[in-house]
């Protein structure tokens, strides 16, 4: 195969696009940028760049997402490709969209107020620019079909959580109310939930148990459904 035939065809930007959620005060939240640079500065975006010549699209959201928060290693799933011919009004692109989960209270500020990026509530969503609502929506969409069936929802939270504040993630993502009882009788009988010593003494009166979540007790046993 020679050259000649991919000098045939239009060569386009590929861009990477990170959902990158959040969960603070009972609630779910999206980074969101206000656009520092034309076309449209001053709008809302998801945050995102283009893949470079010798990176693979994996690494290039990696860095992308370590550039906008501080953190490595950071959950992500790719959500999919975004290619309307149309979508973005600066020139031809195609956007490889992905979901990241992490915890907040890690995420370096300066680095988010350098990059005018701010934390939004799921359901206070500006009109976000070109076919970035898309994206979020069906970035919710995976995670609510993830959290019954694998433990992603504990990269949300703290390494050491209450079982309201594990309760309310799971309301938050579902968007509806979970049954009190129902829900702590079922997250007693799932081994890598693990009840500790020690005690909340910040955001409960009385001073609930605090849980963690154990992932060699959930490599022994993967079977999962919250």
């Amino acid at each position: 195969m020679s050259s000649q035939f991919y000098q045939e065809y239009p060569k386009f930007h590929v861009a990477v696009d990170c959902i990158i959620f959040g969960f603070e005060r009972g609630h779910l939240k999206v980074l969101l940028q206000k656009r520092p640079f034309e076309p449209h500065a001053g709008e809302w975006s998801l945050m995102g760049g283009f893949v470079r010549q010798d990176e693979d699209v994996d690494d290039a959201a990696a860095r992308v997402l370590t550039e906008l928060t501080g953190l490595k290693d950071v959950y992500m799933k790719q959500v999919g490709a975004f290619g309307s011919v149309h979508r973005d009004s600066g020139d031809r692109v195609v956007s490889v969209a992905y979901s990241a989960l992490l915890d907040i209270a890690r995420v370096d500020k300066e680095l988010n107020r350098e990059h005018s990026a701010y934390w939004e509530d799921i359901t206070l969503l500006p009109p976000l620019l070109f076919d970035h609502t898309e994206m979020v929506r069906q970035s919710l969409r995976m995670l609510r079909e993830s959290i019954s069936k694998r433990p992603v929802g504990f990269q949300l939270l703290p390494p050491l959580f209450t079982l309201t504040q594990l309760q309310m993630l799971y309301e938050a993502i579902l968007g509806e109310s979970i049954d009190k009882r129902n829900f702590r009788k079922r997250v007693a009988e799932i081994p890598f939930i693990e009840k500790t010593d020690e005690i909340d003494k910040l955001t409960s009166r009385r001073g609930a148990a605090l849980y963690r979540f154990n992932n060699r007790a959930y490599q022994r046993d993967k079977h999962f459904k919250l």
